[in-house]
């Protein structure tokens, strides 16, 4: 599984809506779409790496694209 350094849930979730995806619902967790996939982030700070790595590989986008939108 892909990883990145321990990210503020607030970045991840800034970063993922610059890639087009929006907060459907919050709770303990943010789950947020694209209209086609669907991601849930961890209210947690900072949220693992091996954790956002699976988020970002569910988001579709690669390491190097998730990093340059933080």
């Amino acid at each position: 599984m892909p990883k990145i350094a321990g990210v503020n849930h607030l970045r991840a979730v800034a970063a993922l809506e610059k890639a087009g995806f929006r907060i459907l619902r919050q709770g303990s967790h943010i789950i947020m779409t694209d209209g086609t996939r669907i991601v849930a982030i961890l209210r947690h700070n900072p949220v693992k790496a091996v954790t956002m790595g699976g988020t970002v590989r569910d988001a579709g986008l690669s390491l190097d694209e998730f990093r340059k939108l933080l």
